[in-house]
């Protein structure tokens, strides 16, 4: 077989792993709940630091993580750090509905950006919500991968609970309220400058995993009918992140379904590809208000005001993982309020199509996120969300519309900055 041609699994069919880290590579046309379970010789995790999924990102030590988003997901595995007492990796998906509706899934193993091996899971006649999809396994002393695709009853919280996960109960519902079309008018201007002077790189690590007695499975959503949600007050919040990611298939890749390709979406510089930023106004207490984005060099801190720094700027649109704010809870009380927002850079505005999605993770809470659906031709920026700080708790509030550019959007929100055109 040819060094550039990876190996086609059938179920049921294994093949030898490299002993280094690998990626395995999960690509659905409608969204999946994927997760990983390191499991010991009685098929049951030691832990709920061997589960990764969308509410926990990493294993308990780290060799295990989750990247990406719910129609184009990596476990990235670094088999030689696993410990002695781990037999085996499962891999496994969940949905709301059935396998037939979700469509064929695709599974792909990578060293580096090589494709090791490929699958295909067919949705033919299938009407399990669940699929235990693959596995990693420990073979007389080396690493090996089958293909499963084994169906499983119920969704995610039993899969979980097979595999001997203990699941929290149900958090109670938390109270939703309108979201203000507009925050109240702000009175102290600050001039800004937007233009754009190079690259930080900065660690694009995901945020903690938080101490929890038990995983908690809930995720919540915003929608027009579920506007906010309230985070009640505490004295530390800790590190609060917030993730921007969106559909970065390559057009060469054939193994991933047409659908969200920005290839086929976007203008697209031959080097560069799309340009999606995340950034943020921030509100202080003491009445200054700053602006956080890639434009200008702006990347904030975490230490000193405004308490919010951006991590990195994906130039390319080919970061795994999006792009990352993170705020610094434990001065939660400085703030008054931090505004978040992307645009795009360079490419023709298709918001709907690229599968935009925004996560804010604060430990300790259910991960909530909004999704980037609803935005017209011709208008590049999005007001996605903004963080209100109400008597000490965190107001998370989706807004959800779309302007022409930072001036329309400031105008609308009346925030008083004063803007002029930046370039990269």
């Amino acid at each position: 077989m040819s060094q550039n041609q990876p190996q086609k699994l059938i179920a049921g069919a294994n093949a030898p792993l490299p002993t280094e880290n690998i990626s395995i590579r999960i690509l659905s046309q409608n969204a999946i709940d994927c997760a990983a379970y390191r499991l010991t010789t009685d098929g049951k995790v030691r832990g709920d630091g061997d589960m990764i999924f969308y509410g926990q990102t990493r294993s308990d030590d780290g060799s295990v993580s989750f990247r990406g988003h719910d129609s184009d997901g990596f476990f990235d595995i670094n088999l030689s750090a696993q410990p002695a007492s781990i037999e085996k990796i499962a891999l496994a998906f969940s949905s709301a509905q059935t396998l037939s509706q979700v469509g064929d899934v695709d599974i792909q193993v990578l060293q580096g950006s090589q494709v090791l091996m490929t699958c295909q899971l067919s949705s033919a006649g299938r009407n399990e919500k669940a699929i235990i999809l693959a596995e990693c396994y420990r073979r007389q002393g080396s690493w090996k991968f089958r293909f499963i695709a084994q169906g499983f009853e119920g969704g995610l919280k039993p899969l979980s609970e097979h595999f001997g996960v203990e699941i929290a109960d149900d958090v109670p519902a938390q109270n939703h309220n309108p979201v203000q079309s507009q925050p109240q008018p702000i009175n102290t201007q600050r001039p800004i400058n937007t233009q754009k002077a190079g690259n930080t790189s900065q660690t694009n690590n995901p945020p903690p995993i938080p101490a929890n007695p038990s995983i908690n499975l809930s995720k919540i959503t915003l929608t027009k009918n579920q506007s906010s949600i309230n985070l009640k007050k505490r004295d530390d919040f800790g590190k609060i992140s917030v993730n921007l990611d969106w559909n970065q298939r390559p057009q060469s890749d054939k193994a991933a379904p047409k659908k969200g390709i920005l290839g086929d979406l976007f203008k697209q510089h031959q080097s560069n590809g799309i340009d999606l930023d995340v950034g943020a106004m921030i509100h202080l207490k003491n009445g200054e208000k700053t602006l956080i984005q890639a434009l200008g060099n702006r990347f904030g801190s975490l230490q000193s005001a405004p308490y919010v720094c951006l991590r990195a700027d994906d130039r390319t649109g080919q970061v795994s993982g999006g792009e990352w704010l993170d705020i610094n809870g434990q001065q939660w009380s400085q703030i008054e309020e931090v505004f978040i927002f992307a645009f795009i850079y360079e490419g023709a505005p298709n918001w709907e199509k690229t599968d935009g999605v925004v996560t804010i993770h604060v430990p300790e809470q259910s991960p909530i996120e909004t999704r980037l659906t609803e935005g017209a031709g011709n208008l590049p920026m999005c007001a996605i969300a903004r963080l209100v700080n109400q008597q000490g708790s965190i107001n998370v509030e989706r807004i959800n519309q779309y302007f022409k550019g930072h001036q329309e959007m400031d105008k609308a929100f009346s925030w008083g900055f004063s803007w002029k055109r930046g370039r990269k």
